[in-house]
């Protein structure tokens, strides 16, 4: 399991989740001899499923994530491409982004990770809020945490949960107005 520094390396990022690890890696091999884009995370996650991120020019994007669902196959779980990620969303992969103060908090949970991410950003560009995080949970679940003002919130997991494809994928949207100071902290550290 190897994990690269996510950056803003190009306008364009997609996700490859497979149900194979080594499908994954071959899968990424692929994407990486496709074309000319930068790898910016692996990684092994619970269950034996495998995830790989890329970014660069739009167009080196597209063609490096369909030589990835071909390679794989039918161990592909889930994939995306975002043609212009939003800034607050490579930290929030990552992990928990620190915030000062947290407001009313909407979450989406999401059977696969892919899902979540692809949830994360459409939520952080629809409305002025804070993305927390967007990322994978024990079980291999999807977890997005969004902070900011109550309508700011509601439009946020609205938006992130317009994203979801694939019927069955959504577990959970939940919008909570103000949260409890104790809830709070345990959300941001």
């Amino acid at each position: 399991m190897s994990s690269t520094a996510l950056s803003a390396l190009g306008p364009a990022v997609a996700l490859l989740e497979t149900s194979s690890i080594a499908r994954g890696i071959e899968a990424t091999d692929s994407m990486m001899k496709r074309a000319n884009v930068d790898l910016l995370m692996t990684t092994i996650v619970p269950r034996g499923k495998y995830l790989v991120m890329i970014g660069g020019a739009v167009a080196d994007v597209e063609a490096a994530l369909r030589a990835g669902i071909e390679t794989a196959g039918d161990t592909v779980v889930d994939e995306f491409l975002i043609q212009n990620a939003h800034p607050q969303l490579p930290p929030a992969i990552k992990g928990r982004v620190k915030v000062d103060e947290v407001e009313a908090v909407g979450l989406i949970e999401t059977k696969e990770i892919a899902s979540a991410i692809y949830a994360g950003d459409a939520a952080v560009k629809a409305a002025h809020v804070t993305l927390i995080e967007a990322r994978n949970q024990p079980g291999a679940k999807g977890l997005v945490v969004v902070t900011g003002d109550v309508a700011a919130v509601r439009a946020a997991v609205a938006a992130g949960v317009a994203t979801i494809r694939k019927p069955g994928m959504l577990i959970a949207e939940v919008v909570i107005p103000r949260a409890h100071e104790a809830l709070a902290k345990t959300l941001t550290t």
